[in-house]
This record gives C-alpha cells, structure tokens and sequence, in this order.
C-alpha cells in the first residue's frame, strides 16, 4: 500500500488544483461546499451544469479506461483528485452514482452496445442515474425483493412492476437500474435480473419523501408496467445477485475516497466553529475532535488498504472493505452529534423561518440514517461475522 505520491502525481495535483481555481468561480462560485448531506436539494440546475463543465475539462470518469472515455488515472491520482476537489470546496456530484457505480458496473459487465448506448452520456454529465435497490421489506435484505420482470413477447420489451423506496435523487435522474424477480416462483439471492431503465416514461411515478431535514432528496419510485428494452438487460436472466453485487463492490471502492474528502470539510467546519465560538476551551470536546481526526485518517488508509488488494475490475474487494460501511457510518453520525456539541444551545435556533437548517444542523439529522440505509450496522456486523471472520451463521427462521 502505497501513503506517499510520485513526482508525477503531485505534477497532476497541481493541474486538477489549477482547473478548479480557473472554473469554479462566476456563476459556479456559489456552489462552493454546496450539495452535501442533508444538502442535496441545493441549486440541483447549476450543479448539473457543473457536471458538464467538468467533462468540458476532462474530470469526470477520472479512473474509468481511456477507451471508456475516462483518463484511465490511478489510484493515486484519483485519491488525488478526490483530496483537491474538496479542498476547492467543489459541490457534491450530481452525476456520482452514474460516474461511481452504472458506468463500472456496464464496464464490467455490459454488452457492448450497451456501453456504446449510456457511457458517453455519463462521461458528459448529461445523463443521470439513480439506484433502484431497496424496497419496503427489502433494504437490508436485498435478496427479498419483490419487484417483478416480465418479457412481454407483443412488445419484445421486459415490464416491470412493483415498488422501491429511499431511491436518491430520482425526481432529478434520467435513468434508473433496478433489481427485480425474473423468476417469479424464486425467492432469495436466484431469479433475479439487473435492468436499465429509462425514467421519463407513463409506468413510472415517482413521490418525494418529506425528511426530517425539510427538503425530499429521497424518493418512493412505482413500476406499473414500466418498460425495459429486450436489450436492456445486463446479464442474462438470474444474473441480477451477481451483477448487484458487483457493483455494491463498486460502491465500496474506489468513490469511498471522494466520501472522505467531503467529511474533512465537515470535521474542518467543526474545528473552525469550535475555535470562534470557544467550545475549543472545552477539553472534552478538544479530545472528541481529536478522536474524530485520528478515526478519520484511519479510515483513508483502510481505504487505501482495502483498494490496493482489490482483486479485478469486477467491483470485487479484499476482506478490508468488509468493515467500511460500519465504521464510516459510525464514525459520521458521531460527528453529526459533536457538531451539536460545540454549537451548544445555538443547536435549537434555526437560521430562519420556517424551517430553514444551517449546514451542520442539516448535516447532524441526516446522518442519523446512515447507519440504516445501505445496510444497517446491525447488518454489517453479521456480515463481517459470517464472510470475514467465518463464524457460524445467525439462525434464521420463520417469525411471527
């Protein structure tokens, strides 16, 4: 595992810092640590055309393949990138799930045609997607979905009915990949297809979720019918476990590293109130702080760890990356709550009327569901216990 960068890489650190001084500033400058947890809502139009002013330079897609239309950067360049992005205060991505999980995932597992269909749209930033995993009863048992697939053979296109739930950012999204039952006499990890769909269309209804933030970043999404072209599919039918998982390997990679860049503007925010307001006189909150920063740097260089053994460009990874989740989500629900700390009875004052949220307050409501969505730490843990550690699996059973 490499800690340390080359001449060339910080000779490419100073070409991404330079861009982004020279861009982000005019119309952009606004966006600035703009568009992060609890404040996706935020300025969605001139975002996306942030996304396209980014594939105008060349940085979307920074470590796809270069015959994906990517730079084909390495690791380090991309940790690199990650690092000066944030450093600039860039806005969070509108663009990140197509960039970080549809675009590997096809490149991993699509046909041809179908990254000659939707890659060039993502590396553009034109073309955003949206993830239709969870469902009511299906969210951290992903194997108990429910949405079923049909091939209609009159049309010559696959129909999807059902329901997904807490979908990101799918009132704004152009396309959505769903996993759904193509067997329908199949239940848990069998009989399932992974499928590319367009969301503008009649048998798709999509309703905002009311958070606790104020504004509806989340969504419930309904299939009636919606239709999928034949060839639309990636895999064939029941490869839908596989290819899911790949890209969860995906999600667990690589784009971790812009996660981070974007909790050290939060710790910094944290620290830079804590020194004007005097909590930073408090020894307590001094050692919470350092804690949060130590665990902070831990968690890049588990990432960094985990990302140097990852085993091919199939999403999969090394055993590492099986505690990243549990230990990110708790980490950053912590800092919500230190956050709250060192405001201290400022907490309770909103900025403004109705129910108007600075930054952090936003911040330390929404990261109370982190340790929920994508798999709770209850969750985790079995999971590290059974796939890491090799212990005796949980006893399942029928409940009442």
């Amino acid at each position: 595992m490499k800690l340390s960068f080359s001449p060339e890489d910080e000779q490419f650190r100073e070409e991404v810092a330079s861009w982004l001084r020279e861009n982000l500033c005019g119309d952009f400058e606004k966006l600035r640590f703009r568009g992060g947890p609890g404040d996706e809502h935020t300025y969605p139009e001139e975002r996306k055309v942030w996304e396209q002013k980014l594939a105008e330079g060349g940085w979307t897609c920074v470590g796809w393949p270069e015959e994906h239309g990517g730079r084909g950067c390495s690791i380090e360049q991309q940790v690199i990138f990650f690092e000066e992005y944030a450093r600039a205060g860039a806005p969070g991505r509108m663009g990140h799930i197509g960039e970080g999980l549809t675009g590997p995932t096809l490149i991993a597992f699509g046909t041809e045609e179908q990254k000659a269909k939707y890659l060039p749209g993502i590396v553009a930033g034109t073309e955003l997607w949206c993830q239709g995993y969870s469902e009511p009863g299906a969210g951290s048992d992903l194997a108990n979905v429910k949405t079923k697939a049909r091939f209609d053979e009159a049309r010559g296109k696959w129909l999807i009915n059902g329901q997904k739930v807490w979908t990101s950012l799918a009132h704004e999204s152009d396309y959505c990949f769903v996993i759904a039952r193509t067997d329908p006499d199949s239940s848990g990890h069998k009989g399932l297809g992974f499928f590319l769909l367009q969301m503008n269309q009649p048998g798709i209804e999509v309703r905002p979720i009311e958070q606790i933030t104020g504004p509806s970043e989340f969504n419930e999404v309904f299939f009636d019918d919606a239709e999928c072209e034949a060839d639309d599919i990636v895999g064939a039918p029941g490869d839908g476990w596989k290819v899911a998982m790949g890209l969860l390997g995906f999600e667990r990679g690589v784009s971790t590293l812009g996660q981070q860049m974007q909790f050290q503007n939060e710790l910094d925010e944290v620290v830079q109130l804590a020194k004007t307001n005097g909590a930073a006189n408090d020894p307590v909150i001094r050692q919470r702080i350092a804690r949060a920063h130590a665990e902070l740097k831990i968690m890049r260089y588990n990432s960094m760890r985990m990302l140097s053994g990852q085993s091919g460009s199939d999403g999969a990874l090394q055993k590492e990356a099986l505690i990243y989740k549990l230990f990110w989500a708790t980490w950053h629900r912590s800092l919500g709550e230190l956050a709250m700390d060192v405001m201290g009875p400022e907490c309770e004052i909103l900025e403004d009327g109705p129910y108007e949220l600075n930054r952090l307050q936003s911040m330390y409501l929404f990261v109370r569901s982190d340790t929920i969505y994508g798999g709770t730490n209850q969750i985790q843990r079995n999971i590290i216990a059974e796939r890491g550690l090799g212990m005796p699996k949980e006893p399942r059973g029928n409940t009442i």
